[in-house]
């Protein structure tokens, strides 16, 4: 069976998609692709070889030729897509954040509880990152005890124009949110954020640093540099009683010349997690015919967003804020 696929939003992400699938992905096709730009849309569309193009989202998902739909849209569009994929009973991979809001997060948990039946991941792909999985596997491995800190740094080159100040937490720390929880395997319960020196918290690419509780007295760290100017960076070191693992970057090549050894960073995110973007999309269509729910559910974007918003109310007090979940339904258990 080929999962014949809806994509919303060809941007820059979207696209990207669309190409993974079409040429990296095995078991689906593209059905159709609806973008704002129709003339966008058409030109991916005859890249990939989709079927057609939809003149309106809601009609490509009410498709009856299309099983299952990836939205790559804007932000703001997200729980109106989303929802609409669960009425109509289509699995949905959406980028994050699930929705703008923690609580319209729950009206869509709401929905998905009342389909009975686990229908939404949200992108959060690093859980399927080659790097992260041997961390986390050799934590499981047991061999280096109990996690007590973990160490992220998330740098960007520079800040897009309509960056703001709380986007290093709302737009880009969610990302490492989602990670700790899934690599500590436990919620996150309070939050503190601090900016350096004199930066105005409403400088868009400026360096913040956040220290959350984790689960079993955990603590995470989390530096979120959008301004970093020398290449999209990731690390993460994970510290334990008997020793400590650390996250390495693919690196293809060293160059030696003029007396020095070095690696290049990519411009963005996506030359660092291409891997992990194909084997998010593989996973999902595996889990799509297997009937078998992969990767970060409707209640994993709720968290990080609930996370997120802790955190921004923490920039704006100056004081460490908790986080308190509503009681998890037993569907994402």
């Amino acid at each position: 069976m080929s999962v014949k696929l809806g994509i919303v939003g060809v941007g820059v992400m979207g696209a990207d998609h669309a190409r993974t699938i079409a040429s990296q992905v095995a078991g689906a096709s593209i059905r159709g692709i609806y973008d704002a730009n129709a003339e966008r849309a058409k030109q991916i569309a005859d890249e990939v070889g989709a079927t057609g193009v939809a003149s309106d989202p809601l009609h490509l998902i009410g498709d009856p030729q299309v099983d299952a739909v990836l939205i790559a849209s804007p932000d703001s569009t997200h729980k109106e897509l989303t929802l609409a994929c669960i009425m109509a009973r289509k699995p949905v991979l959406c980028e994050k954040p699930l929705a703008s809001t923690s609580q319209e997060c729950l009206e869509l948990i709401d929905a998905e509880m009342a389909a009975g039946v686990r229908l939404v991941q949200v992108g959060y792909m690093r859980r399927f990152d080659p790097s992260y999985a041997a961390m986390k596997a050799q934590l499981a491995a047991g061999r280096l005890g109990k996690p007590l800190l973990f160490h992220c740094v998330h740098r960007n080159v520079a800040a897009p124009p309509w960056f703001d100040g709380g986007m290093a937490i709302a737009n880009s720390a969610v990302h490492e949110f989602d990670i700790v929880r899934w690599m500590l395997a436990g919620d996150l319960t309070a939050i503190s954020v601090f900016r350096p020196g004199e930066v105005s918290t409403q400088t868009p690419g400026a360096p913040v640093f956040l220290v959350l509780d984790g689960p079993g007295g955990t603590l995470a760290t989390i530096e979120v540099f959008n301004d970093a100017a020398y290449g999209y960076d990731v690390r993460g070191e994970l510290v334990c009683e008997k020793g400590t693992i650390e996250l390495q970057r693919p690196v293809h090549a060293l160059v030696n010349h003029a007396l020095s050894q070095g690696a290049s960073y990519p411009l963005d995110w996506r030359p660092r997690f291409q891997d992990a973007y194909r084997l998010q999309a593989q996973g999902w269509i595996d889990s799509i015919r297997s009937g078998r729910p992969t990767g970060a559910s409707a209640w994993d974007g709720y968290t990080a967003t609930l996370v997120a918003e802790a955190g921004l109310r923490s920039l704006g007090s100056g004081r460490r804020e908790e986080i308190s979940t509503t009681p998890m339904p037993g569907l994402y258990g």
